[in-house]
């Protein structure tokens, strides 16, 4: 049968060991590309070089995501699970955290579909990470994956940078608190507030939008969500060295509303 069931369909050891092969397979064939694309970039155009960059990274998303998909079975028949997108190194204990870099518990791509039942989880959280997906596509179907998959009350706590903040303080002046934030996040070529503010929008292109409270909340509306509101820092969920210059914001899935 070769890794076969009686159905024809493959058998998930043999998948998942299949996505692994392939995975650093094609990782030992990037390596030397990226070295090659380092040693010519005086020969190559930025735009291209900038473009061949890219679809590798896409490449290595692609991947990870397909391994992420096939990892995310051990939690199938699991309810009232507690997600945590875009974890980063910030790993929540019993949580599923969930990124693309390394100590995630899944590596999941988040402009695609989420690997989970509706309404199996009870709380959906995510810090900093929202103004890295593009508005108002694909970060709206990222929304409304997390509206399918909590249960109904189940809650959605995001936190992004507050750039009501920055451009307030732009105009007014800005918080002893808040000039030390900037100085401890920002490079050091930022020295000047404009050009502060231009770092909290692109931040070297890896910021794609930036929001409001007023716009957040419509995103949220939009999507089905209830009762969206800011809320305090909550020490036991949001990290401490981002109370400065964050918002914090929370909804919740109707209770009389099902997926």
């Amino acid at each position: 049968m070769h890794g076969r069931n009686n159905e024809g369909t493959i058998l998930f050891p043999y998948c998942k060991s299949f996505v692994i092969r392939l995975w650093f397979l094609i990782r030992r064939f990037l390596r030397p590309v990226k070295r090659r694309l380092y040693e010519l970039e005086l020969f190559i155009p930025i735009g291209l070089r900038s473009a061949g960059k890219n679809a590798l990274t896409e490449l290595t998303f692609f991947l990870l995501h397909r391994k992420g998909i096939i990892d995310a079975r051990r939690f199938r028949k699991l309810s009232d699970l507690k997600l945590h997108l875009g974890c980063g190194p910030n790993i929540k204990e019993g949580w599923v955290n969930i990124d693309l870099k390394k100590g995630a518990d899944l590596t999941l791509d988040m402009r695609e579909p989420l690997p989970f039942r509706n309404d199996s989880c009870s709380i959906i959280y995510s810090e900093h990470f929202v103004e890295h997906i593009g508005y108002p596509e694909p970060v709206t179907s990222l929304v409304k994956e997390c509206f399918r998959v909590l249960r109904p009350g189940g809650v959605f706590s995001v936190v992004v940078p507050d750039i009501e903040l920055v451009l307030r303080s732009y105009v007014e002046g800005g918080t002893e608190e808040y000039y030390a934030a900037q100085k401890k996040w920002n490079p050091e070529w930022c020295t000047l507030q404009m050009e502060h503010i231009n770092y909290n929008f692109r931040q070297n292109g890896e910021h794609r939008f930036s929001y409001d409270f007023e716009t957040l909340e419509n995103l949220l509306r939009r999507c089905g969500f209830v009762g969206v509101k800011r809320r305090r820092f909550d020490a036991e969920l949001d990290s401490k060295e981002r109370e400065v210059g964050s918002m914090y914001v929370e909804c919740a899935k109707p209770e009389n509303v099902g997926s």
